[in-house]
């Protein structure tokens, strides 16, 4: 198989195996009342999650080594260039101030579908159904994403290293299997395998990112080429920098995966919150800290061109965005740390394509448990997973990997980066809506929180993100690959194609759908006020 730019990873999302309840310190224990709860057909099990565990989850789903691997090195070569790890590092201390007044929310609202919650408490109902549509949209475009990517990879890696040829819907059918599996059974074995990987893959990163700066690289740290305001902003906003921040902001999506896992963790209002900070300084540690010394290693003054160099295929440029860091590990470590990198990029698309799985079929069940979905939708089984939205879930996705499949779509330059590119804009918005209701919801419930939680920092977060979602949409061409003819995405922003606009659009096509149910569905107007509450 021909090399492909490998991918941002963003999407990251609302995970969750259901089994990593049982890992011992990822635990909380569970009363008989607890697990009556869960056998009630409509509620998901309480006190199987601890902070630890929330807080696997959400890394899990983010893949930070996919990530690092696929975003940084754009960010280098059409963004910032040394100042891409400030880049990461601004954004993460942007989504630090969304998380603020995010968390603030746990308090108020328990609920398996968070953002919506929080949008309905804040905005009204009609406001939360549709964001309930942009977030189903998001999560499960981005589950489609990741198994495109997850059955390109793996494809190349299974040919190249042990003659195996099969092709790559073969392979993400597998993991999807795979996944259905312990979506439904809650298989313990699944979760350890999946945190003893998860922990390799940050281990990986971090040493080799560490033994760089510790190395120094041919220049030293320079520390002001990658963090000085002057170097982050250089090319502009609108320019260069805007890049770079567009890639960072698609690279943290799954942080805001916690809130999800409020009705199953015996204490909420104590773990939510704190999972949430601790998510949002791991990720952005791991992306500032091993960017720093993937810049370091190359040497400030010559990151573009190395990045160009040690991730180009045939003369083309980012063609292969995995080999920088590979190169990085060859160099600062040995072989065998890149070697292990390029296996453990497969395995962490793999623990991204069980969290999605679970993710987008927990908000089949929301959804479906509000009366905006059949009621259906709202069964769990007798070990308190939501069988029937998993299934569904599983369904749409061999729908639309055999649809790319029979149709010759490219399963990364086509399926991954245009279904990516949608989630990263719906995620956003999301983002924002949350934001203006955490505002408005402590402008009329301002009991207990102080000015900087209930005002200043939600409205700081969301100019950041606001802004972000603004950088986004005029750099999708680079995101999604929907460039239109004779432009240069790079020079030119709002270069996109009409497939890149139709994806871009929808979105906001289904907050207004989900805005109209919420104002027509007047049979189920007290259930969908439980959704929302």
């Amino acid at each position: 198989m021909k090399s492909r730019n490998l991918p941002i990873s963003f999407v990251s999302v609302r995970s969750r195996s259901g089994c990593i309840g049982q890992l011992g310190l990822w635990e909380e224990p569970v009363s008989s009342n607890q697990t009556k709860a869960a056998t009630d057909g409509k509620s998901l099990q309480k006190g199987t999650i601890g902070i630890f565990g929330i807080v696997f989850f959400v890394i899990a789903a983010a893949a930070p080594l996919a990530g690092m691997t696929g975003a940084v090195p754009v960010a280098i070569v059409l963004g910032s260039g040394a100042g891409a790890p400030g880049a990461y590092l601004l954004v993460g201390l942007v989504l630090v101030l969304f998380s603020v007044g995010y968390a603030a929310m746990t308090h108020r609202v328990t609920n398996a579908g968070a953002f919506y919650a929080y949008v309905g408490r804040g905005l009204g109902k009609n406001a939360g159904v549709g964001s309930a549509f942009v977030s189903m949209v998001a999560y499960l475009t981005v589950q489609w994403a990741v198994y495109g990517f997850f059955g390109a990879i793996a494809a190349g890696q299974m040919a190249a290293q042990f003659g195996i040829d099969f092709p790559w819907y073969f392979w993400s059918l597998l993991a999807l299997a795979i996944a259905t599996v312990l979506s439904i059974l809650r298989v313990d074995v699944g979760a350890k395998v999946l945190g003893v990987l998860m922990i390799a893959e940050i281990i990986s990163m971090l040493l080799a990112g560490l033994a760089a700066l510790v190395d120094g690289g041919p220049e030293g740290w320079n520390l002001a080429a990658s963090f000085s305001p002057s170097s982050i902003f250089a090319g502009g906003l609108l320019g260069t920098a805007g890049i770079a921040f567009a890639f960072a902001f698609a690279s943290f999506i799954g942080f805001e995966a916690t809130a999800i896992y409020g009705e199953e963790t015996r204490n909420p209002k104590h773990s939510v919150p704190r999972a949430t900070y601790l998510a949002v300084g791991i990720i952005t540690a791991i992306f500032a800290i091993v960017s720093f010394g993937i810049v370091t290693a190359m040497g400030a003054s010559e990151a573009v061109n190395k990045t160009v160099e040690w991730s180009s295929v045939d003369g083309m440029p980012l063609a292969n965005p995995a080999n920088v860091l590979i190169t990085v590990a060859n160099q600062s470590v040995g072989t065998w740390l890149g070697t292990l990198i390029g296996w453990l990029i497969l395995t962490s698309l793999f623990a991204a394509t069980v969290a999605f799985q679970n993710s987008a079929s927990r908000y089949l069940f929301a959804l479906g448990r509000g009366g905006v979905l059949p009621e259906s939708m709202a069964k769990v089984n007798g070990r308190g997973a939501p069988q029937n939205a998993s299934i569904v879930t599983s369904v749409l996705s061999i729908l639309v990997i055999l649809y790319f499949q029979l149709n010759g779509l490219d399963p990364i330059l086509n399926l991954f980066y245009w279904m990516s590119g949608l989630a990263v804009i719906a995620i956003v918005l999301v983002e924002i809506m949350v934001s203006i209701s955490v505002i408005a919801f402590f402008s009329k419930n301002a009991e207990g929180e102080g000015v900087f939680t209930r005002l200043i920092a939600p409205l700081l977060g969301l100019v950041g993100l606001a802004f972000g979602l603004y950088l986004l949409m005029s750099r999708f061409a680079l995101l999604a690959g929907t460039t239109a003819p004779d432009v240069d995405p790079t020079v030119t922003a709002w270069a996109q194609s009409m497939t890149g606009t139709v994806l871009m659009a929808i979105p906001f096509i289904a907050l207004v759908i989900g805005y109209l149910i919420g104002v027509a569905r007047k049979e189920n107007e007290s259930a969908m006020k439980d959704l929302v509450s």
